[in-house]
């Protein structure tokens, strides 16, 4: 059993022990560590590093001359030497333009692979559920994206 296998597990005795209505991770892990489910594991301190730097790099933003925020700094995912994957991270200021595209296509293929498995969410519950009123999901952002445009008061002609 793999690591997530044991604590998917985790999740499911809580469930079937202590409750099946919503509830926080940290509740369920208080319990699992109080039952003696989980123990921590070793830490490889650069990986550890590395998700830490992600992260940091991840957050930071910028305002261009337009009014724009934007991320300052892209990843692109790739294969390593030995068939794991890697992120090598870009100032997207600076960055070579074959970066940026990889990571506009990579962000955009995980955006697709997300609305693909909230669609798949929002069908299963329907179908669960036939006497109810079925959730309704729209997967065009053209308005909502416009709509934080103007709430970040950017002109449209500014979006083009």
């Amino acid at each position: 059993m793999n690591y997530s296998e044991q604590l998917r597990s985790v999740w499911k005795r809580y469930r079937e022990e202590v409750s099946y209505d919503p509830v926080d991770l940290k509740t369920v892990a208080s319990w699992a560590i109080a039952q003696g489910l989980w123990h921590p594991r070793p830490v490889d301190l650069s990986t550890s590093l590395a998700n830490d730097l992600a992260q940091a790099l991840r957050e930071e933003k910028r305002v261009d001359a337009k009014g724009r925020e934007y991320r300052a700094n892209i990843p692109v995912r790739r294969r390593a030497s030995d068939g794991m994957s890697l992120f090598e991270w870009a100032d997207i200021d600076d960055a070579p333009r074959m970066h940026v595209e990889k990571s506009v296509q990579q962000e955009r293929r995980s955006i697709a692979s997300d609305c693909y498995a909230l669609a798949m969410k929002v069908e299963h519950y329907n179908d669960l559920h036939p006497r109810e009123e079925p959730l309704l999901l729209v997967l065009d952002f053209t308005d909502d994206v416009n709509e934080m445009r103007v709430a970040r008061g950017l002109l449209d002609d500014d979006a083009a």
